[in-house]
């Protein structure tokens, strides 16, 4: 495991956006359903979330860096979104200058699953 994704923005997430997603009760309920990748109708189910309140939490989760969305186009040729959860761990440090810092591990990914992640950010600059 590594203490940064080089898929992602490098500067991270602020500390307060990490806690206050981590203090959400909701939030945590998504973050611990989300072994694996699901939809948010899929989420809204086994969360027992309402969609219009769990798209609120999925985009704290997302703010935080502990979510992400990644979409795949259907043979139908739809679009269809996917949230995933892949941190392992989250740490929060105090720094030498007494500021509050947080670091992310994140799961290993394969070749194949960094490539879908480039194009599903390349098809949401489209």
């Amino acid at each position: 495991m590594t203490d940064r994704n080089p898929a992602r923005d490098d500067a991270g997430p602020a500390v307060q956006d990490v806690l206050r997603a981590l203090d959400d009760e909701a939030c945590r309920t998504i973050l611990a359903e989300l072994s694996e990748p699901m939809t948010a109708n899929d989420l809204s189910d086994s969360c027992d979330i309402p969609k219009s309140t769990l798209y609120r939490k999925l985009d704290l989760l997302s703010q935080a860096a502990l979510v992400h969305e990644r979409s795949q186009i259907g043979a139908d040729g739809g679009r269809r979104t996917r949230y995933e959860r892949d941190i392992s761990a989250v740490t929060i440090s105090i720094e030498d200058d007494d500021t509050f810092a947080v670091s992310m591990d994140w799961e290993s990914r394969s070749a194949d699953e960094r490539l879908a992640d480039l194009w599903s950010d390349m098809g949401d600059e489209l």
